[in-house]
């Protein structure tokens, strides 16, 4: 069955993605709609220090590279091997190689050729050695993408929130790349902002971080995987993380969100095509059904036991 709210035409709204993901998943035969958290309150807090001062950490969805994972490089197919399911960390001393062939970017419309337009360490270096930030923190940290609101909200996020606090981060910067990433660092945010660690967005799914809510935004309204900037794009990708510092110090409120006024391309058209049920035919949708069964499975047998 399909549903008005995912007849949008191209142009300036975003895309719905929670509808749009709803319509896919019930054609592809999954017959209970994904239940998107959502939280009427929103912790926020200012930072303790001008920015200048402050030590800025990365949160991120990426995955660092397993050669023994299978094909995780520009392009590759949605590889369930390559998933992990534990927070980590990892110095920032050395730009450390993370992909993104363990989530569901938009494979169409980009191929994930540039860690910095999801990973925007080598902008956060440029920005502490020009002063506009204290310092990068000596840590990064990668969030898991969880489907589950209790795993996320009980066992990664607050693992998360140790490990910055260990750091000494006076903010973080979170950026996602799937539609369920978006959720996961949306909760992240509200979390370390209890905790006293004011946190900035960088996203491409608006709905689904404003459904979540989070004290600060910067929506970018560009295919998934380019939450940092467009790849390749030195310019694009600095002025994205300056949006995101300059709200980290000015933002006067929770749910504040700044779209960037960069556009992906001179066509809207991209818009209509990340998992669009109506553009597939029946043998398509079985194909892709019988796909995510598989990598399902092949992300499960890779899942420490519990």
């Amino acid at each position: 069955m399909k549903h008005e709210d995912n007849k949008e035409a191209p142009g300036n709204e975003p895309i719905a993605y929670r509808a749009r993901i709803r319509d896919y998943y019930l054609a592809l035969g999954y017959e209970r709609p994904y239940v998107w958290a959502s939280y009427d309150e929103v912790p926020f807090v200012r930072l303790v220090k001008p920015l200048e001062q402050c030590r800025v950490a990365i949160v991120t969805t990426a995955a660092l590279y397993q050669p023994d994972a299978g094909d995780q490089g520009p392009g590759a197919t949605y590889n369930g091997a390559a998933k992990f399911f534990k927070v980590y960390e990892m110095g920032t001393a050395q730009v450390p190689d993370l992909r993104i062939s363990h989530i569901a970017y938009d494979r169409q419309h980009t191929a994930a050729t540039d860690q910095n337009s999801w990973f925007p360490l080598t902008a956060l270096n440029a920005f502490a050695s020009n002063g506009l930030v204290g310092e990068v923190a000596p840590v990064f940290f990668g969030l898991p993408t969880n489907r589950s609101h209790r795993i996320t909200c009980e066992v990664d996020c607050p693992e998360l929130v140790r490990r910055a606090l260990a750091a000494n981060a006076d903010a973080c910067v979170l950026v996602p790349n799937c539609p369920v990433c978006h959720q996961s660092v949306s909760i992240a945010a509200r979390q370390l902002e209890s905790a006293g660690i004011a946190s900035v967005v960088l996203g491409c799914a608006k709905d689904i971080v404003e459904h979540v809510g989070v004290p600060r935004f910067v929506f970018s309204d560009f295919p998934l995987g380019n939450a940092a900037g467009k790849p390749h794009n030195v310019q694009s990708q600095q002025d994205t993380l300056r949006l995101a510092l300059q709200l980290l110090a000015d933002a006067p409120a929770p749910r504040c969100t700044v779209q960037s006024a960069q556009q992906w391309s001179a066509s809207a058209d991209w818009k209509l095509d990340y998992s669009n049920a109506d553009k597939l035919t029946q043998q398509e949708l079985a194909t892709r059904r019988r796909e995510f069964d598989l990598q399902k499975q092949r992300a499960r047998s890779n899942k420490p036991q519990t």
